[in-house]
């Protein structure tokens, strides 16, 4: 599945089905093939992604600093990180909520 999120304020925004899923939970919201982000509601969605990001951003810094404290060293991260698939919605909800358009997918 692939989600397209669409708003009057920015192009839209296309995402494999497990990176919008992931996004979607990290916004408190259930996975689904239609929605709608409302204007008032996206300050708390931004909020909740930028809070996942960090999360996972210390995780993965723990974890290398567990693996130096063993004297070894992690491997790259492979593909894209969580940082990197949220900046586009992101910065789609910050402008939709300026403008204060709805984002919908699936429609």
């Amino acid at each position: 599945m692939l989600y397209k999120f669409k708003s009057k304020a920015a192009g839209n925004v296309i995402m494999t089905g497990p990176a919008g899923d992931q996004l979607l939970r990290a916004m408190g919201r259930e996975p689904a093939p239609k929605g709608i982000i409302e204007p008032d509601a996206m300050p708390a969605a931004i909020a909740a992604v930028e809070t996942a990001v960090a999360a996972d951003e210390a995780a993965r810094a723990e974890a290398e600093a567990a693996a130096a404290a063993e004297g070894r060293r992690l491997p790259s991260r492979e593909g894209v990180t969580l940082r990197q698939r949220a900046w586009p919605l992101v910065e789609m909800m910050k402008r939709a909520h300026k403008a204060g358009e709805e984002i919908v997918w699936g429609v």
